[in-house]
């Protein structure tokens, strides 16, 4: 069996400055530090920071009176944040910037007085912090019956997670630009996305298989798992070797893998070496250059 591996992949500029801005609180603080929700939507990295003396909760009334907090990569809705004030809590934001625009295009437009549709994912975290910016309608990128019925001529901005399929996106931003003639398109599709989704396109066309590496509740990990199915060729969803289904693949010729932007690349590494392949080589799409910069006092 040969491997190619993509590039990019594994963790986006947002995961790292997230992941980074955890460490830096525990080195100034000491432990405990709290993180409202997983800080990135990966069980290896949450179960690493916790070692180190993080303390993962859904809700920020589980946080005790006065303490150290660190909001998740995905956003969070102001209601949090008012929360964590009340208790006195020393918040540490760690929202990706990339999410931040999106929450600010949200409240821009919604002051011009233009109705808000948010395409994106029932439940995810991202989506509940955006949702929570203002008013807003939420339609879900596979489904076109979730359109609103409004007027033909009703000022709509279409505003995206960032997390989404690019085909499925487009298919349905052009359904809403179609039944809105007064629409503005925001496609707010992250970098780190969009080329990890270009790069499994590409590499759908030289293997057998692909195994996508990172955790069941990562969107982007999913994105890039249906998307090979999509392109006719078999894919696993795994973050770990007792992840895989060994057997689907061992006949194969050449199996790709690629990891989400959650995904450490300890892990990808990991399953290589279980792979034992005859062959490595690597597969660039594009090189990745974008980092954000953690501001002064931010913790």
């Amino acid at each position: 069996m040969e491997v190619l591996i993509s590039a990019p992949r594994g963790f986006c500029a947002g995961v790292v400055r997230a992941i980074d801005l955890v460490e830096l609180a525990l080195k100034k603080y000491g432990a405990p530090v709290y993180i409202k929700h997983q800080i990135v939507h990966n069980p290896h990295v949450v179960s690493d920071l916790e070692k180190k003396g993080a303390i993962t909760v859904e809700n920020v009334h589980e946080i005790p009176n006065g303490s150290n907090v660190v909001f998740s990569a995905h956003g969070s809705p102001p209601e949090d944040f008012k929360e964590a004030q009340k208790k006195d809590l020393n918040i540490i934001d760690a929202v990706c910037p990339l999410v931040t625009k999106v929450h600010n295009e949200a409240k821009k437009y919604s002051s011009l007085g233009k109705k808000i549709i948010l395409v994106g994912h029932d439940g995810h975290q991202e989506v509940k912090g955006t949702m929570g910016q203002t008013e807003m309608t939420l339609v879900d990128d596979k489904n076109v019956n979730s359109i609103p019925e409004w007027d033909r001529d009703t000022e709509v901005v279409v505003l995206t997670q960032t997390t989404l399929s690019v085909n499925d996106t487009q298919n349905i931003t052009s359904a809403l630009q179609k039944e809105f003639t007064n629409s503005i398109i925001r496609n707010d599709i992250c970098y780190a996305t969009t080329n990890r989704q270009e790069a499994v396109k590409q590499m759908a066309e030289k293997v057998d298989a692909i195994l996508v590496i990172g955790a069941e509740n990562s969107s982007n990990c999913n994105r890039l798992k249906e998307l090979s199915e999509s392109l006719g060729v078999p894919s696993q969803l795994a973050n770990n070797t007792a992840e895989i289904n060994y057997d689907s693949i061992k006949n194969c010729k050449v199996v790709g893998i690629t990891s989400g932007a959650s995904t450490p690349e300890v892990l990808v590494q990991e399953i290589i070496k279980y792979l034992h392949p005859t062959k490595i080589s690597y597969l660039t799409t594009i090189e990745e250059d974008i980092t954000f910069t953690i501001r002064e006092g931010t913790v």
